[in-house]
């Protein structure tokens, strides 16, 4: 925001001679930067599908279900996987569509409602992640202790103690609380610059505007 800055700092100091140029001026450097935070979004949103593929295909569920002799489930972990994919897909072409409003919008009002809307679908898009990730953590947790035969001696014992059973709900609980931290950081980081810089044009919009 340095150039809209120096700009501002302008604009103050020639105050008495201010022109409805200089706030056209400072829309079109604001139009320039929202544009370019939101095919960032755009581009970041579609390498990182293309690292959760790559990593997937080092961690095959296909290979875990068979050694555990529960084949039956993997076409349930497709299904899943597709759903996820398709949904993801969903808010790729939606942030693309928003990189299209923003881009040729040419109304300073038409703008903060293309930013506004373009913030709320990143929001959407990370929580979904986050309730993903905690779901199949569950789901992962739920078969391992159902149907790994390794974990029989551990069923066995939570049968017959309570204590065993409430410390091992702890510890699945703190695996899933930390897992969601570190993801919720990465999201923060990942899209969360983008999204303040975004607020930030936002607000100088709203100045304009009134």
């Amino acid at each position: 925001m340095k150039e809209l800055d120096l700009l501002k700092k302008d604009w103050q100091k020639n105050d008495s001679s201010f022109t409805p140029v200089s706030e056209i001026e400072i829309y079109k450097m604001i139009h320039k930067k929202s544009s370019s935070i939101v095919r960032w979004i755009l581009i970041i949103s579609i390498l990182e599908i293309l690292l959760w593929t790559s990593i997937s295909l080092f961690f095959n569920s296909d290979d875990y279900l068979k050694k555990i002799k529960h084949d039956e489930l993997i076409k349930y972990f497709e299904a899943l996987t597709i759903f996820n994919y398709g949904v993801i897909l969903v808010f790729i072409y939606l942030f693309y569509k928003n990189y299209i409003l923003i881009s040729t919008t040419v109304s300073t009002k038409q703008l903060m409602k293309d930013i506004l809307k373009t913030r709320k679908t990143v929001q959407c898009y990370v929580w979904y992640n986050l309730g993903m990730i905690v779901f199949s953590l569950i789901i992962g947790f739920v078969i391992a202790f159902t149907y790994n035969p390794d974990v029989a001696i551990l069923r066995d014992k939570i049968a017959n103690d309570g204590k065993i059973m409430a410390i091992t709900i702890g510890i699945l609980l703190l695996t899933i609380a930390v897992f969601f931290g570190l993801f919720w950081l990465f999201y923060r980081l990942l899209y969360g610059i983008l999204l303040r810089r975004l607020y930030a044009n936002y607000k100088e919009l709203k100045k304009i505007d009134l």
